[in-house]
């Protein structure tokens, strides 16, 4: 329980227990009280809250401006978006045929048997191997093919 009282002859204030009294505050909201509006200054609020015609055309006309321009970028996002999910499926197809073609190659290479092509060569079709004088070294320029334009010599 809280007692407040005046402490003798000091004119202050004391408390007696948890609870302290509650003080008057007077609030200043930075204006000064009882002033009047100058005339100029009650012509310039009232000019500042009205909107003339062409205000309000120019505003209505950068909100169109602006809606239009934002839906055109919001069109552009959902292409790009669509784009990519498109250039995703493709890369997966591709990958998919990359990965049936080396498995179709390694199948292939699997099956052919080499020793079987050589006998087949040399004993049905007559094939041998150079001889010494045979052999004809030449320089290519490129490395990756050469093309035959005449028979070779014997």
């Amino acid at each position: 329980m809280a007692t407040a009282g005046r402490a003798a002859g000091a004119g202050r204030y004391y408390t007696q227990g948890s609870a302290a009294r509650q003080l008057e505050v007077v609030r200043d909201n930075g204006r000064p009280k009882n002033t009047r509006t100058s005339n100029t200054a009650r012509k310039n609020r009232e000019r500042a809250n009205y909107m003339s015609a062409g205000y309000v055309l120019f505003l209505c006309a950068a909100m169109i401006v602006t809606g239009i321009i934002l839906t055109n970028y919001i069109r552009l996002q959902s292409d790009i978006t669509n784009s990519v999910q498109h250039i995703s499926t493709l890369e997966k197809q591709l990958n998919d045929l990359k990965l049936a073609n080396t498995e179709e190659y390694s199948r292939i290479t699997s099956s052919v048997n080499l020793e079987e092509i050589k006998r087949i060569a040399i004993q049905e079709l007559g094939m041998q191997y150079a001889q010494e004088g045979q052999i004809v070294p030449f320089e290519s320029r490129a490395n990756d093919y050469v093309k035959q334009v005449a028979d070779i010599p014997q």
